[in-house]
């Protein structure tokens, strides 16, 4: 779908500025990650001090729209996203959550290979374009409020972008039935100043906190970096055994970042230092 008919002047207008100022008005992933990060400067956000306000005008910025666009023509994006619509579609599922949805992509494919599926879209900044691009979807629904459980949940790219993902995590938990499937893709990575350093520490640690929450690990969605978990349990959640977690596991995450940046260089050096060594220790050895 081309999604930018659904432009209105203005959006089409701020979507060209936008472009201009890319480098060659090249849309490659690297080149929007920068203009997301200058949008993000220009804005006043700063990532290790929230301002909500600032934030929440950084996401209905146009650079959004920029971002639907990019997520619609990247072969790698939509191949993910076929292959979790794919999955759905194969499993016959009956309603599902979009959570963060932004353009609506996944939920028009999985519409096209499941016209009886039922499918709502909770996307708190949602674009106009974006809803008109699913207009013509009769099973499509955007929605500010839960009103029912869902039999599958789908949110991707989401929980790297909040401040206390382990809350929405739980939040999204509870949207689903028992039985119900979550399926989640997380990059707790530094990629673009959005996401949020407070959730690297996920980056290890994620599925101890999912099975804490009730859910099994069912693995990856096959052509996708989404995992599937499967609700197994309908269960209290004790938060100061999920805090102590998290506080374990941001402890083991500096650490590890503690290793990765000054002590593996100096193990990678005294490696190559012995191995040196050797080669020349044999060779005084031949002569």
């Amino acid at each position: 779908m081309s999604v930018s008919k659904y432009f209105s002047k203005e959006e089409a207008l701020a979507v060209h500025q936008l472009t201009a100022r890319l480098p060659q008005a090249d849309l490659s992933l690297q080149n929007l990650w920068q203009l997301m990060d200058q949008i993000w400067d220009e804005m006043g956000c700063d990532n290790t001090a929230l301002d909500t306000e600032k934030v929440a005008n950084y996401y209905n910025h146009p650079v959004w729209l920029l971002n639907g666009l990019f997520i619609e023509s990247h072969d790698t994006s939509l191949q993910h996203r076929a292959s979790i619509s794919d999955w759905i579609a194969q499993k016959q599922i009956a309603r599902v959550l979009e959570f963060g949805g932004g353009f609506g992509t996944l939920a028009r494919m999985i519409s096209d290979k499941s016209a009886n599926t039922i499918i709502d879209i909770y996307e708190p900044f949602p674009a106009s374009a974006a809803v008109r691009c699913c207009q013509d979807y009769e099973n499509i629904s955007f929605v500010n409020q839960f009103r029912h459980k869902y039999d599958c949940l789908v949110s991707t790219d989401v929980l790297e972008h909040v401040p206390d993902p382990l809350s929405l995590l739980a939040k999204m938990v509870e949207l689903v039935h028992i039985n119900g499937y979550l399926i989640i893709a997380n990059h707790f990575y530094p990629s673009i100043k959005c996401h949020l350093p407070e959730t690297f520490h996920l980056r290890f640690s994620f599925d101890r906190f999912a099975v804490v929450m009730g859910l099994e690990v069912l693995g990856l969605c096959n052509g996708s970096h989404a995992t599937i978990y499967v609700k197994t349990s309908e269960c209290s959640l004790n938060w100061r055994k999920i805090r102590r977690m998290e506080s374990r596991s941001k402890l083991f995450f500096a650490w590890k970042e503690f290793d990765r940046k000054h002590i593996w260089p100096w193990k990678i050096r005294v490696k190559k230092l012995i191995r040196d060594s050797k080669v020349a220790f044999q060779k005084a050895i031949k002569h």
